[in-house]
């Protein structure tokens, strides 16, 4: 028993020594004519420090919300770990809201369709309000992209269409294109509809189809990682955008790992995705 006491007496400073928090904060937005909510992981020391740090823009899946990875993917827990053990820098983890549990009647996704322009929202609003006021670094060299299902693929477009702005992406089980009934009466257009839509028309495989000389250049510069379980329902999608990407020279790693589409799954990639920001920041 006494030495019990003396090893936790030791090692419990050395753990509390690495706790990081999360805050959670809302934007009032004139585009989406919206208050959205987000939550912040700030590192351990951040209110004293007075630095600027790097900053990882961690999106969750259809008909979920800005929670999810705090209270599901124990996003909190793993990132003190690793800044802790040295795995990962210390950085700001970003997790903004897109969506909600009702799909059929709550606005999900990431891209620009009627009544929702949320890339606007993002890089217009979202970007510069949340970097300024958490003092992130915000240069590309120091900014980094990712996410689970639908965040999957909002992150992949993303950085597709901004390459300037990211230094890295890591897709989970991402939904990158989707198949859409072309012939759907008016009235049975609802908000799944919709962001199905705009996942078919920011297709992610179609841009690498499509991309000039240029445009694959300004890819090179990201670091890309693609994740998917090899059950996963979405697992095709993330071998075809890889394969698009290695016939164009884009460098990508990638990762069929065993598992589906759940939470067990996104709970290990993160143990991966933030050590894989932290080094492709510039030093």
């Amino acid at each position: 028993m006494k030495r019990i006491l003396i090893f936790l007496l030791i090692c419990l400073p050395a753990l509390s020594a690495n706790a990081g928090k999360v805050v959670t904060d809302s934007l009032s937005s004139k585009i989406l004519k919206a208050d959205v909510k987000f939550n912040v992981y700030l590192p351990d020391g951040f209110d004293e420090s007075g630095k600027s740090y790097p900053v990882v823009y961690l999106l969750h899946g259809l008909g979920g919300n800005y929670t999810d990875w705090v209270n599901k993917g124990s996003a909190k827990a793993i990132a003190d770990e690793l800044i802790g053990s040295g795995e990962a820098v210390e950085m700001i983890i970003v997790m903004p809201n897109a969506g909600g549990a009702d799909r059929h009647n709550e606005w999900n996704g990431y891209f620009n369709m009627p009544g929702w322009n949320y890339e606007d929202f993002f890089f217009q609003e979202f970007m510069p309000a949340v970097e300024k006021k958490y003092r992130a670094i915000g240069d590309k060299g120091h900014r980094a992209v990712m996410g689970l299902s639908m965040g999957g693929g909002g992150s992949t477009v993303y950085c597709q269409r901004h390459p300037e702005l990211f230094s890295s992406c890591y897709a989970m089980s991402a939904w990158l294109d989707q198949n859409i009934q072309e012939n759907v009466k008016e009235s049975d257009k609802d908000k799944l509809y919709y962001v199905s839509k705009s996942v078919r028309e920011h297709s992610a495989l179609d841009f690498m189809d499509q991309a000039d000389e240029a445009t694959l250049a300004s890819l090179r510069t990201v670091k890309w990682f693609i994740d998917c379980g090899d059950d996963d329902f979405l697992v095709a999608l993330s071998f075809q955008l890889h394969m698009k990407m290695k016939l164009a020279k884009v460098k990508s790693e990638l990762r069929i790992r065993n598992g589906v589409h759940n939470w067990e799954y996104w709970h290990n990639a993160l143990r991966l995705a933030l050590p894989f920001a932290s080094r492709s920041f510039e030093k």
